[in-house]
């Protein structure tokens, strides 16, 4: 009876260790989810931790930083990206379904207000912008330009940055009823570097790839204020007004790929990968 117990042990035991084996050679995935802003940089931070943990498989799409919050409170991806902080309507339906969402800021970045190259205004201040997105000013001639007729562009509401936008700019008041919404940023500068009398906002690693095809406007806080122009110095240092921090959202504390892929972002190569797409570092 001893040895028939002994050898079922044994064979117990030989199960999970190959059971072991395997699990630990299986493929391991981790889904992104969010922000169309961050997606450039997401990719490019999937491309390289992949190549030096080859078991692991990440995967990123965009559709907006609400769209991948309401994913990571439906359980439908284990990370989202996001370019604006979570609404407390959104906290609150997280605490409903038991959910503690934990945020990690990774990067940061400056929204470049932008018009075509062969538009002669160079500079507005935040007040000229918000007036121009809110509809009190609908021609050129308004802001020391010709008379021409404004044509406003704006990302979707579903967009981060279209929410940080209209809080920090336009200081919550609505946006224009025939400002056109644009589903990415490539429709925004795309349209910008085709007509003219146009004006748009994108993220600074866009627009500085962008450069010859749109122009970057300085932005003044106010008529005797200075003119900054955006710049990865210029959001390091805060004189850029237009900025914010970019984050990672896990349901909870973030374990196993990824946490590691979280703590690759947060660590050397993760933030020389954030200046090589045109963000803004942490260090």
């Amino acid at each position: 009876m001893r040895r028939l117990v002994c050898s079922i042990c044994t064979a117990v035991a030989a199960l999970c260790l190959v059971a072991g084996w395997q699990n630990h050679g299986q493929a391991q995935s981790v889904t992104i989810k969010g922000s169309d802003t961050m997606v450039h940089l997401a990719s490019s931070w999937a491309e390289a931790f992949m190549k030096s943990n080859p078991k692991v498989e990440v995967a990123v799409t965009g559709g907006g930083s609400g769209t991948g919050i309401a994913a990571l409170l439906n359980g439908t991806t284990d990370i989202c990206a996001a370019s604006r902080k979570m609404k407390q309507k959104e906290k609150d339906l997280a605490a409903q379904k038991g959910i503690k969402p934990v945020e990690v800021i990774v990067a940061r970045d400056g929204i470049a207000v932008v018009v075509n190259p062969e538009n002669p205004i160079n500079e507005l201040t935040l007040e000229q912008i918000r007036k121009i997105y809110t509809g009190a000013y609908n021609s050129w001639s308004q802001v020391g330009g010709p008379d021409k007729p404004i044509e406003v562009l704006s990302r979707e509401s579903s967009s981060g940055t279209y929410v940080f936008f209209q809080k920090n700019v336009l200081l919550k008041k609505d946006y224009r009823q025939d400002a056109r919404l644009m589903p990415a940023t490539s429709a925004v500068i795309q349209t910008v570097s085709s007509d003219k009398w146009s004006i748009g906002y994108v993220v600074l690693g866009y627009a500085v790839e962008a450069a010859n095809k749109i122009k970057m406007l300085g932005v003044k806080t106010g008529d005797a204020s200075p003119v900054v122009l955006p710049s990865e110095k210029t959001v390091e240092s805060g004189e850029y007004s237009i900025a914010r921090p970019l984050q990672l959202y896990t349901a909870g504390e973030p374990t196993g790929a990824a946490k590691e892929f979280i703590d690759f972002c947060l660590g050397p190569e993760g933030q020389d990968i954030v200046r090589e797409t045109g963000y803004v570092p942490l260090r």
